[in-house]
C-alpha cells in the first residue's frame, strides 16, 4: 500500500504559517523524504534561508527575485512584474510536482498569489487534482477562500491575537525574517 499524500493549508492574520511550513518541511528531512519549497512574493534574504541551505539537496527552496515590497505597495509595473514571476514559477513547479520528485511540497504565499489575481484559482485546484497521490502538499497565506478551503484534508488558521508590531516594535532579524 502507497501512501497518500494529503493537502494542507496555513492561513491566517497571524504570525507564524510560514514558520509552521518549514517546520513541517524539516520534520519530513527528518525521515529521509524531499522537501521542495516554492515562496512566491518574497525575495527578502531571510534566516530561515540561511538554515535550510544546510539541508540541501534534500530541502530545496525556490523563489522569486522581483518582490521587493509587499503587493498593496506595489506601482502596476511592480504588480505586472510579480504577476509575471509568479506565472512562471507556478508553472514550473507544476511540471516539478508531476515529476513526482518530492515527498513534500510547499507552496508559500500560494494563497496571496491567488488573491491578488496572479493566478487562477482553477489552476491551483486543478494542481491539487493532478498532483501525484503520494505528494503532500502544504499552502500559506492570508484569507483562504471557500474551494481551497474544500479542495485541502488540513486547514489551520493561524489567528493574530497581539503582535509587538502594534506597539510600533519593527520585525527582528532572526525572529520575524
Amino acid at each position: 500500500m502507497s501512501k497518500k499524500g494529503l493537502v494542507h493549508i496555513y492561513t491566517g492574520d497571524g504570525k507564524g504559517k510560514t514558520t509552521a511550513a518549514i517546520g513541517l518541511g524539516v520534520r519530513a528531512c527528518g525521515d529521509n523524504m524531499k522537501v521542495l519549497m516554492v515562496q512566491f512574493l518574497k525575495s527578502r534574504d531571510t534566516c530561515e534561508l540561511h538554515s535550510l541551505k544546510k539541508l540541501e539537496p534534500e530541502f530545496t527552496v525556490i523563489r522569486g527575485f522581483s518582490c521587493k515590497k509587499f503587493v498593496w505597495n506595489m506601482t502596476e509595473e511592480e504588480k505586472k512584474e510579480a504577476r509575471k514571476e509568479a506565472s512562471e514559477i507556478f508553472h514550473n513547479v507544476k511540471n516539478l510536482i508531476l515529476q513526482n520528485n518530492y515527498d513534500l511540497v510547499v507552496l508559500d504565499e500560494m494563497i496571496g498569489v491567488l488573491n491578488n489575481g496572479f493566478i487562477s484559482e482553477d489552476d491551483v485546484i486543478a494542481m491539487i487534482k493532478d498532483k501525484p497521490k503520494e505528494t503532500e502538499l502544504v499552502l500559506t497565506g492570508r484569507n483562504a477562500g471557500k474551494r481551497l478551503i474544500e479542495a485541502a484534508d488540513y486547514v489551520s488558521e493561524i489567528k493574530a491575537v497581539k503582535h509587538p508590531y502594534q506597539e510600533g516594535v519593527s520585525a527582528r532579524k532572526g525572529i520575524e525574517f
